[in-house]
């Protein structure tokens, strides 16, 4: 909670603006007259109430409730301009204060549907909320904690947008974050940055660096089984990258076992998908198909990105055969539209350099798909 040091006409007209009442109104909560809260109103800094006065205001202030207390330090802040208040000593108010963990972990949980449908806008509207508000070195643990998470989403929100290497990019977020939670000391969310590191190495093309990290993750304890799972499967999609398709199906229907027995829906679905993309990768198009119609028959489609992937390793597989290479057009005409709509750069990219390789001759090696693993 705020603290007032020293009031000043110009405090207690912050307070009765926080607590939305008129002149008559706050003179009443008060039990003074309106004349004096008008004198306030009218020198601001320039009068200061009798010490009796200034323990009432300090009363009145220590009863209101959280939102009041915020606005009267957001308020005060506008009055006298950035800075001023901590230099004059006039308030108290050093890092977030508990109400304000509450709005921080619910914008976060708000960020996560907001990415989920693509909402990059938004996400990263809640995100910068808090990242610009505070630095890492005015919090505590708990802020620390909340700081990180924003950290890591907005290198997710990065990464979606194929932002992936440079200063403002999904690496640099997940380091940034991996960081605190290791001064932080929780190694979960350690290693989860650390599969989201090697999630942006495989995207950048550094097939086999990915691949020995999702290997060793695949088996560390530090993650649930759900992650190890994930990183089982993204060994045989970085393999499947590297031309290595039976292996990467045998890797990757491992890790699909994994996911019935948890029950998990989507990534069931992203695992059939992947190893749709394999078995296309070898020319095995009949049980490509297979594969692919089970992943767009059991996954969620709630995600525009998951919906463009589907399309365009359908569309990819359609293009595989002369005799569908037209009906594979029109899905990745759908694929392109959906991403075009909600500005999924990476995966425009995507399907555009599996249209330039349908233009090759039948038969030829096929270029793989540059998806993001999520």
């Amino acid at each position: 909670m705020a603290t007032v040091h020293h009031w000043t006409g110009l405090e207690a007209r912050a307070l009765r603006l926080a607590l939305r009442l008129s002149v008559r109104a706050f003179a009443e909560r008060l039990g003074l007259a309106v004349a004096t809260i008008s004198k306030w109103e009218k020198l601001r800094s320039a009068t200061e109430p009798r010490p009796d006065t200034q323990a009432i205001l300090d009363t009145a202030l220590g009863r209101a409730d959280a939102s009041v207390h915020l606005r009267f330090e957001t308020l005060l802040s506008e009055m006298v301009g950035p800075g001023q208040v901590a230099a004059g000593r006039r308030v108290t108010a050093a890092g977030p204060r508990a109400w304000e963990y509450e709005s921080w972990t619910d914008d976060l949980d708000r960020a996560v549907v907001a990415l989920s449908r693509q909402n990059f806008t938004f996400a990263d509207s809640l995100l910068g909320r808090w990242l610009n508000r505070f630095t890492a070195a005015e919090l505590d643990d708990k802020g620390l904690y909340l700081y990180a998470r924003s950290t890591a989403l907005l290198g997710d929100l990065k990464r979606d947008q194929g932002a992936v290497l440079g200063p403002l990019s999904a690496r640099h977020s997940y380091a940034g974050a991996r960081s605190i939670f290791t001064q932080l000391d929780i190694p979960r969310r350690v290693a989860q940055l650390d599969l989201s590191l090697a999630v942006v190495a495989e995207m950048s093309g550094d097939l086999e660096t990915s691949a020995r990290t999702y290997e060793t993750l695949a088996v560390d304890d530090r993650l649930s089984r759900r992650d190890r799972a994930r990183a089982r499967l993204w060994v045989g999609t970085a393999l499947s990258k590297d031309g290595n398709h039976d292996y990467a199906t045998r890797v990757m229907q491992a890790a699909t076992r994994e996911f019935e027995d948890l029950t998990e829906p989507d990534d069931w679905s992203v695992a059939h998908q992947k190893l749709a993309l394999a078995r296309r990768g070898v020319g095995d198009l009949t049980q490509a198909l297979h594969f692919i119609d089970i992943a767009r028959s059991s996954g969620s489609t709630d995600s525009p990105m998951q919906r463009v992937r589907l399309d365009t390793a359908h569309g990819h597989i359609l293009l595989s055969d002369a005799a569908t290479r037209d009906d594979g057009l029109r899905v990745l005409g759908q694929a392109a539209r959906t991403a075009a709509q909600y500005g999924l750069v990476h995966q425009m990219r995507s399907i555009e350099s599996v249209k330039a390789s349908s233009e090759g001759p039948p038969g030829a090696s096929p270029t793989v798909i540059r998806e993001t693993n999520a």
